[in-house]
């Protein structure tokens, strides 16, 4: 029997802040302490809270520290471990009350949140099959093992639940149009292809609950009759796929995967497929191709849905892992309890990767319909202070951005695609008034124009054009037709390509000039960046009256562009100056000498530049 637990974050971000040195740290004082048989270590999967890393828990008094490092092991041994005492320099701190913390269940990260989905992630050992039991795992297989197939659909049916990678599909018609398919072979694939910038939820749950993922699948083979699966997975989640690996070897073990399951007569294998990393194979038809050794490429118009003709031209039931790590939970606690979270038209909770200018950054799960506000405020803690909320840009490189007018939308699928934005697979970028929204929009179009697969004209061509345009109005040759252009543009683009990658690839522009077209204007009538962002329209300069010519500039300037000698006012080599901002962040706040510069009138070098053909 153990006096205390200890629970240290081992997800990805903690491992790469040195989670398990912590844990070697921990092992080697409990051993000089004594404490080795009555502290138990647990390492577990994501927490949410990224940005403390490494976090690190003591049980049963819930206090919660965070950033440790395997220096700190000595003293939080001695002084809490033997002595009884808090450290105190270790606890959680509100950036904005500066008050620390000690239970994670007061710190507003977590207070706000509901956790459905995420519920094991940061509790259990993921590489633990007997405490995803103890806390109700395959409960929800032993009870879909009893129903028959249409009961365990209409639950579903019943519930709610639409598909959580983004498209918000039904669950339950999708299942049931698999099901009402004939045929000797069917296949349910769990897509774990996450791709987009910033967006880390599926490779969390792969990482800290990846048993309930398998249980989803075995329930949806179940209901379709199919009796194997495939995970599709990134190549770049090494920590997920392990994990996933060695639950699979556990359910296997335990009699839950493989024949005659629980003695049930059903039959399901699970197999682990490692994608290559291409952003487009997240589209049904691509993802297919590439588990069937095939370039991961759309399917061309028209196609039977990979319901009707999936894997092998066999009906294929796919279903995001947010979508199936959920399901047990419906079929076990009932429908009932699911319904009773979210909106009347999308059901249960939202997991997103809150990231940017905010406070508080990380993995949360919210109910649908939760305000972005009240994401943003109660849970990111607004923008950090001495700047204003901008933007917030929902459903990655995919969705669009939303100003600050929109902060009392709901957050569910129907409401934030009618907004110009959409759910998509989860991410939450926050963005203050430092960020040009003209260029933010660049770069989430680069990202995708990069990764179409070119087989469709609208798509690989049209993207490029956009792009390029937007390069031009980012470094002063905008005309002025392109904002209409870009319009144009993007509304062929979404009529004509054939995956969603390609109609969805617009959005940040189109989102954009929506909410800040007054930034394109700018930027092409004034060659003005509003936030200086665009480096091509802003010019450093330093004013000789006021320079004291302290030599700070010349000394920090990595491309020894300041001119100047002792006591004598310096002055920019322009030919060498790379914009960087160290000479204007480290001038002395007394003298104030180095000036920002934007307008072409400042900038010679602007004019008689050409804009786009």
């Amino acid at each position: 029997m153990y006096d205390k637990q200890i629970l240290i974050c081992a997800g990805t971000g903690c491992i790469a802040s040195g989670a398990t040195d912590v844990r070697d740290a921990l092992e080697e004082e409990l051993k000089k302490h004594g404490l080795q048989n009555k502290v138990r270590i647990i390492l577990s999967g994501c927490h949410g809270f990224c940005e403390k890393g490494p976090i690190f828990i003591v049980y049963p008094e819930d206090i919660f520290y965070c950033g440790v490092t395997a220096e700190d092991m000595p003293e939080l041994v001695e002084e809490h471990m033997v002595n009884g005492n808090t450290v105190e320099r270790l606890l959680y701190k509100d950036p904005v009350t500066e008050e620390a913390v000690t239970s994670h269940e007061d710190i507003p990260f977590y207070k706000h949140q509901k956790r459905i989905i995420l519920r094991n992630c940061g509790v259990i050992d993921p590489e633990n099959i007997d405490e995803y039991i103890i806390r109700g795992g395959y409960l929800g297989l032993r009870k879909a093992l009893n129903m028959e197939s249409g009961e365990i659909i209409s639950n579903i049916k019943d519930s709610g639940l639409r598909g959580l990678g983004g498209a918000g599909f039904p669950a339950g018609r999708k299942w049931e149009t698999a099901y009402n398919v004939a045929a000797d072979k069917k296949y349910v694939v769990c897509n774990a292809d996450e791709g987009d910038p910033g967006a880390f939820m599926d490779r969390s749950i792969l990482e800290g609950d990846p048993h309930s993922v398998l249980e989803g699948l075995m329930i949806a083979g179940k209901a379709i009759g199919s009796d194997e699966a495939y995970v599709y997975v990134r190549a770049e989640y090494p920590l997920a796929v392990r994990r996933l690996r060695k639950a699979i070897a556990q359910a296997e073990e335990y009699g839950l995967i493989g024949d005659n399951i629980l003695n049930s007569g059903f039959n399901f294998t699970i197999n682990v497929k490692e994608g290559a990393g291409a952003f487009v194979c997240g589209e049904s038809t691509a993802l297919v191709m590439s588990i069937e050794g095939k370039r991961g490429m759309p399917k061309p118009l028209p196609r039977p849905r990979t319901t009707t003709a999936g894997l092998w031209d066999k009906p294929t039931l796919l279903n995001n892992v947010k979508t199936l790590s959920v399901v047990p939970q419906i079929i076990n606690k009932g429908v009932e309890w699911f319904t009773s979270v979210g909106t009347e038209k999308c059901k249960g909770t939202a997991v997103f990767a809150l990231t940017g200018k905010t406070n508080r950054s990380g993995l949360i799960e919210v109910p649908m319909g939760t305000k972005l506000g009240d994401i943003i405020h109660e849970i990111g803690g607004g923008v950090p202070e001495g700047r204003n909320f901008k933007a917030v840009q929902t459903g990655g490189p995919s969705g669009g951005c939303l100003p600050a007018s929109k902060l009392d939308l709901p957050v569910d699928f129907d409401t934030l695609i009618e907004a110009g934005s959409m759910m998509g697979s989860g991410g939450m970028v926050v963005l203050d008034d430092s960020t040009c929204m003209v260029d933010v929009a660049r770069y989430f179009l680069d990202f995708t124009y990069a990764e179409s697969c070119g087989q469709c004209v609208p798509c690989r061509l049209g993207t490029h054009q956009m792009l390029q345009i937007l390069n031009d109005i980012c470094e002063g040759r905008g005309r002025e037709d392109d904002i209409e252009l870009l319009l144009e543009l993007g509304d062929y683009i979404i009529k004509g390509s054939i995956c969603g990658l390609g109609k969805t690839a617009p959005n940040p522009v189109l989102s954009t000039i929506k909410y800040f077209r007054e930034e394109y204007e700018q930027h092409i009538r004034e060659k003005h960046c509003v936030a200086l962002a665009c480096k091509e329209l802003i010019l450093y300069r330093i004013d000789q009256e006021k320079c004291s010519a302290c030599g700070r500039c010349r000394k920090q300037c990595p491309a020894e562009a300041i001119i100047g000698e002792k006591k004598v006012p310096h002055e920019i080599d322009q030919s060498k100056c790379t914009k960087c901002g160290i000479c204007y962040e480290n001038c002395p706040e007394k003298f104030d000498a180095v000036e920002i510069i934007t307008g072409e009138e400042n900038i010679p070098a602007l004019s008689g530049k050409e804009g786009n053909e």
